[in-house]
């Protein structure tokens, strides 16, 4: 990765359905190598994907959850089952394995209390936990899917 995979990056993270035309003008390149170097990071996993960023109130999923979870099981048989009992979870859009009090972490977007409350008992009788702590947010703040590219290591010759 160099200084202009980044440029390139930076781009598309703000607008993924920029023309290659337009992203390979702003960073210095005409449109085939601009496509190459778009196509070479797609393939080296760089670019896990493109996707469309929707509003949660507008798809009538305004409310987050943030989800702490504790158990008392800490095998890798456990945590495969509960990897697999939160995947068929739509409501669930982030889910981590954490360090410190909490095992696990889970962002699940809901419409309202209720069906919070559904998703809860539904998550309790397919897997143990021993303690569930639900907090919801009160509003958003800050959000963006964009990953600072700063950190991103570059070739020696473009540093």
């Amino acid at each position: 990765m160099d200084k202009i995979d980044r440029k390139i990056l930076a781009l598309l993270q703000k607008d993924a359905t920029m023309p290659v035309a337009e992203i390979g003008r702003k960073v210095g390149l005409s449109t085939t190598p601009c496509w190459r170097r778009i196509q070479k990071m797609e393939e080296d996993g760089i670019i896990k994907g493109r996707v469309a960023v929707l509003d949660p109130a507008k798809v009538n999923a305004g409310v987050t959850v943030f989800v702490s979870i504790r158990t008392n099981e800490h095998n890798e048989a456990w945590m495969r089952k509960f990897a697999a009992v939160v995947e068929d979870f739509n409501e669930v859009v982030e889910f981590y394995r954490m360090s410190g009090e909490t095992d696990y972490l889970l962002r699940v977007v809901v419409p309202d209390i209720g069906a919070y409350d559904a998703f809860y008992k539904k998550l309790i009788a397919k897997i143990a936990l021993s303690d569930v702590s639900s907090s919801f947010a009160m509003g958003q703040i800050k959000y963006t899917t964009a990953l600072p590219l700063e950190f991103a290591l570059v070739d020696d010759d473009d540093k």
